[in-house]
């Protein structure tokens, strides 16, 4: 059986690791490439970092800060936010960055995410997807969730895994920074409707709330911030607490 993965995320601004809720109202969370260190010295599995204002700034990710992250750590290490292009991803993955995240570029143009899996692989390129609930129908948002647009998450999905994602990192924005628990409902059906990862992302709150994405809502992975960030929860304790939950977590 396939170990569950916890995943850190560092969300950048200006160079600093910041977290909010729903996507707004963002407070500082300190030295990414500080927390970066402290992550794999705990045990994390993997590390996601996005530049969350780089599509809206329309500027690329920040390179150095890339390569001091890599540098720092020995696990696996996915980096977003404002790549559009396959030179972004070369220049990425030669800074020390494992995989990339797309998100915005990839529904402006889909087969960008064709021409980087077979440039690079789909195990380098993960789909990231923003998804929101509007009139009963979860929607696709761009542009760090601030752009609405008509596309629905499922068919979204199907869609990118078609051209080559190897992976998808789904956030619900209506559960992001709650700490209420993962969108379980959701990624319970998309899980079941591709055959690459699914990794949870968006309101953990407490240790229970992994027990619960791994087990009903069939996640391969589970991605939080705050809640590491600010030492509500530490992967030790978490990893244990899986652990005797039945699910299998590399210790």
């Amino acid at each position: 059986m396939l170990t569950k993965r916890i995943i850190p995320c560092l969300d950048i601004k200006n160079g600093r690791t910041v977290k909010g809720v729903n996507f707004v109202e963002l407070r500082d969370a300190g030295d990414p490439v500080e927390l970066a260190k402290i992550y794999a010295q705990q045990g994390a599995d993997e590390l996601v970092f996005l530049d969350i204002t780089a599509t809206n700034e329309k500027r690329k990710t920040l390179i150095e800060l890339v390569e001091k992250v890599a540098e720092a750590i020995n696990i696996p290490f996915t980096v977003g936010g404002g790549i559009s292009t396959v030179e972004d991803v070369s220049m990425l993955l030669a800074a020390g960055a494992d995989k990339v995240s797309i998100n915005s570029a990839a529904v402006r143009n889909p087969q960008i995410i064709k021409q980087m899996a077979d440039e690079f692989g789909s195990q380098c390129i993960v789909v990231a997807i923003d998804s929101r609930a509007v009139n009963g129908k979860n929607l696709v948002h761009t542009h760090g969730g601030s752009k609405a647009t008509t596309i629905e998450t499922e068919d979204w999905i199907k869609e990118v895994v078609e051209l080559g994602a190897g992976e998808i990192l789904l956030t619900s924005m209506d559960h992001d920074g709650t700490k209420a628990g993962f969108a379980d409902e959701l990624l319970s059906k998309v899980s079941q409707l591709v055959n690459v990862p699914v990794i949870a992302s968006g309101g953990a709150g407490n240790m229970q709330h992994f027990v619960d994405t791994f087990k009903n809502g069939k996640s391969d992975a589970a991605l939080a911030a705050s809640i590491f960030h600010f030492k509500e929860i530490g992967i030790p304790e978490l990893k244990g607490f899986l652990k005797q939950n039945q699910i299998e977590v590399r210790l």
